[in-house]
């Protein structure tokens, strides 16, 4: 689901919220609350089903062990990526990661459409770890369907540089705290996506401003 599909999703729930009509001339012709949910399920039953495999899913998935989530808050770039639909068409990619009261991870992903200066989609969403240091997370960017989460393994982190995959191989990512990465760091990012089963041949760069 792209970033400009969730925020449908969530104008169309603040529409049922403030009881205004969805579209021009529709008053009184609200959409019933259950739509919402069957609709918000088609979208993500047609985006699984869509997604391609990056990964041999026969080879067992090494994560990173204890992760300090508050050492992983803070900015990320993102520098490399397998192709996704939400991510379509997105530049200058950051997801920036921050405690909530409740203990949860507020998650804010922004991306520049087409160019570094092209328009700006950001999309939030809010992962949960079971444990304080935790290296596998859920997410979620439909908060109001409980079970529209997607698995976050980090499967390396040294704080600096980050390999996030999932079970599924569906998505992966190599992020780091600056726009770009030294040959060899981001090299020993690949070994990490390798050795879980990754075809590399599928992974692409992002583009990111100078450092």
């Amino acid at each position: 689901m792209r970033y400009s599909e969730m925020k449908a999703l969530e104008q169309r729930r603040a529409a049922r919220r403030g009881h205004a009509p969805l579209s021009p001339g529709a008053a009184g012709n609200r959409m019933p609350w259950w739509m919402f949910l069957v609709i918000g399920l088609v979208l993500l039953l047609l985006a699984a089903c869509s997604s391609p495999v990056y990964r041999d899913t026969t080879v067992t998935m090494q994560t990173n062990g204890p992760v300090n989530i508050d050492r992983y808050q803070g900015l990320w770039y993102e520098i490399a990526r397998f192709p996704n639909r939400f991510e379509e068409g997105c530049v200058g990619v950051t997801a920036e990661y921050s405690r909530n009261p409740d203990g949860t991870i507020k998650v804010v992903n922004t991306c520049r459409e087409g160019t570094l200066d092209g328009p700006v989609d950001v999309v939030e969403g809010i992962a949960t770890a079971a444990l304080p240091e935790a290296d596998r997370l859920e997410v979620s960017f439909v908060p109001w369907l409980p079970f529209a989460k997607g698995d976050y393994w980090i499967l390396f982190t040294d704080y600096e540089v980050a390999v996030v995959g999932t079970p599924s191989g569906s998505v992966g990512w190599v992020l780091a705290r600056t726009p770009t990465l030294p040959p060899e760091r981001l090299e020993a990012a690949y070994d990490v996506l390798r050795r879980n089963g990754y075809d590399l041949s599928r992974i692409t760069l992002t583009l990111q401003p100078p450092a």
